[in-house]
């Protein structure tokens, strides 16, 4: 249908994608005014979150498309530290980043595209390609509104490769739009830990309807089946947890995934915070920027957190 510049200005473009952040309108349909993919669309979004107030969406070459001696210098070195870290029998990475690659790159006052970078890591044997992903889930989550349905999870994981225990991240993710509400570490997973995340993100944006978990216990009792030698009195969601009643009390309905892939939503930033734990999760954020900086402490590995939650859009999937 055409560049988007030559069909709407600015103004026009700013005012849907306040519509779309304000629940009025929904994805599909600022799309289909814009005529634009959902690519397009999430890339404009993002934009315009970073800066509201000069949001443009005129067209201009801002760089020359060749890269400089130097440039070419410095991609080749982050490429090799990728390549070292793949290579570490001792770290849980086993594919490239590449977008890790181009964020490093960034903060050195360098822009270049994940494409090039590619285009580079092929010359330099940097490269693995992506195995076959697995049939998608069918199972889904439908919501219509912002607060509907908070989907939260947690992750075990020696984040740090320099650290000697294992820390807890727990999530929390509006079904909606994707927004990454509350992620923290914690030294243990227990009831207290979830029950704090949920205050935090309540006190931050008000009481939701319901609550998306898995079957851990902590949000649900399950029984498992009799036996010849012991009989079971309760039996599976005949008596409810701490957390459970207290979601209870604030009126909030609570959902019990029945698999990981059913709440995918929120297992997203898993993909881009941690390590692969399977071939079609190559994300690695914070394991790989604690493994480059040698930082051990939970303090540490948390500003780095700290720092991809900020640079993470919370865009639909």
């Amino acid at each position: 249908m055409g560049q988007i510049h030559k069909r709407f200005t600015s103004g026009q473009v700013k005012i849907l994608l306040q519509a779309y952040l304000g629940g009025k309108l929904k994805r599909t349909e600022v799309q289909e005014v814009l005529g634009v993919g959902k690519t397009r669309f999430f890339a404009l979004l993002e934009e315009y979150r970073r800066g509201p107030e000069g949001f443009e969406i005129s067209y201009g070459r801002r760089s020359s498309s060749k890269l400089t001696p130097a440039a070419e210098a410095k991609i080749r070195q982050e490429l090799l530290r990728e390549k070292k870290l793949i290579d570490d029998p001792r770290l849980p990475i086993s594919s490239y980043n590449y977008s890790a690659v181009r964020d490093r790159l960034k903060k050195n006052g360098m822009s270049v595209s994940v494409p090039t970078i590619i285009r580079r890591a092929k010359d330099l044997d940097c490269y693995i390609p992506h195995r076959r992903k697995p049939e998608p889930h069918t199972r889904e989550v439908l919501t219509s509104s912002i607060g509907a349905l908070i989907q939260h999870d947690a992750s075990l994981h020696l984040w740090s490769h320099y650290a000697h225990e294992k820390w807890t991240l727990i999530t929390s993710i509006d079904d909606f739009s994707r927004k990454l509400l509350f992620a923290d570490l914690f030294p243990q997973e227990t009831t207290w830990t979830h029950i704090q995340a949920a205050q935090t993100l309540m006190e931050s944006y008000g009481i939701p309807l319901r609550y998306y978990v898995d079957s851990l216990r902590i949000f649900r009792f399950v029984q498992s089946r009799d036996s010849l030698w012991r009989k079971h009195v309760l039996q599976s969601d005949e008596a409810d947890p701490q957390w459970k009643r207290m979601m209870q009390v604030l009126g909030v309905e609570v959902i019990h995934a029945l698999s990981p892939q059913a709440k995918g939503k929120v297992e997203r930033p898993y993909g881009w915070m941690q390590p692969a734990l399977r071939p079609a999760r190559p994300g690695d954020r914070i394991v790989r920027t604690c493994a480059l900086e040698n930082l051990s402490t939970l303090e540490e590995v948390r500003a780095v957190l700290r720092e991809e939650v900020d640079r993470y859009p919370g865009l639909p999937v």
